[in-house]
């Protein structure tokens, strides 16, 4: 288990006991697939957590060159965000989505990633939170008192960028120490290029060397009393075990004890932080995210693209 004060993952009572303490910030950071027909503001507004706010991923980011929305947001911007949710640097923030785990998982890599560590993602989200029949709120959410945050500083070391992983690509992570491991978030028909992309005209396939671990894998489907279907974490055993067989046994002993560094990729870099969470509660501490993930990799002409295992 990750030695983090906080804990990566709360369940809806854990969720409920600290809603009632102070300096507790939850946020609702779900967000769907472009060509879903469903509206996270508008469920928000619907059904949620008492005194949550709305976390919009495409909103808390910055511009890309290459127009690809959801990226790490500057400093500042994220800072600004903070201070907007009325949170402060000892605030803990506790994160959930309306899928159970899909979206925030990310919101918590962006927390992390700017050094605020006193923060969860509540596992199973608002599915969770009411299948254990706890309360709900609905309408325009109260108006917070704003915070004053400093502005952070974001650990590069959480993310690798395009030249960083096109320069990894000539790098064989059996042979070369120095090489990050890349695991591969998408479904296996993408990565293998057999699958379409959901992005019209962009090639499926995978960066070469890479492996594929689909998100999906890392979690458990669960049905609520009413049949509502949502996601949470596998237990920690079968995270290893599902490791072991996207990567081999010696290759997943050496990610846990911190010998191979390992980055994880994706569509988008959203279910690239499913795959961040649950290392990180297998206790991984040499992992990063390519925040652009395949599109931005797959949208360059000048990348290497595998189709083949």
């Amino acid at each position: 288990m990750s030695s983090t004060a906080t804990s990566l993952l709360l369940t809806p009572e854990q969720v409920r006991t600290l809603s009632e303490e102070k300096k507790v910030s939850i946020l609702d950071a779900s967000w769907f697939m472009p060509n879903s027909p469903r509206q996270p503001r508008q469920e928000f507004l619907s059904k949620r957590i008492p005194a949550a706010q709305f976390l919009d991923l495409d909103e808390v980011a910055s511009p890309h060159e290459l127009g690809l929305k959801h990226m790490m947001p500057q400093e500042r911007v994220f800072a600004d965000a903070c201070e907007q949710f009325g949170i402060e640097p000892d605030s803990h923030v506790i994160l959930y989505d309306t899928q159970g785990i899909f979206s925030s998982p990310r919101a918590l890599f962006m927390f992390r990633s700017f050094g605020h560590n006193n923060s969860s993602v509540l596992d199973g989200g608002l599915p969770a939170w009411l299948a254990k029949e706890l309360p709900v709120e609905s309408g325009t959410p109260s108006a917070v008192q704003t915070t004053k945050y400093p502005t952070p500083t974001l650990q590069t070391t959480c993310l690798r960028n395009y030249q960083q992983m096109a320069a990894n690509t000539t790098l064989d992570p059996d042979a070369n120490p120095n090489a990050d491991l890349v695991l591969d978030a998408r479904s296996r028909g993408r990565y293998l290029g057999t699958d379409a992309e959901p992005r019209p005209g962009l090639s499926s396939g995978h960066i070469p060397h890479s492996f594929s671990l689909p998100f999906n894998v890392f979690l458990r489907q669960n049905t609520s009393p009413d049949g509502t279907k949502y996601t949470t974490f596998l237990p920690e055993a079968d995270l290893y075990k599902a490791l072991e067989e996207a990567v081999g046994s010696e290759r997943a002993d050496l990610i846990v004890k911190g010998v191979v560094p390992v980055t994880t990729s994706c569509g988008s870099g959203m279910t690239a932080a499913v795959l961040w969470l649950g290392l990180k509660l297998l206790g991984v501490e040499r992992i990063s995210l390519y925040d652009e993930s395949w599109t931005g990799y797959a949208m360059r002409p000048t990348s290497t693209i595998e189709k083949s295992q």
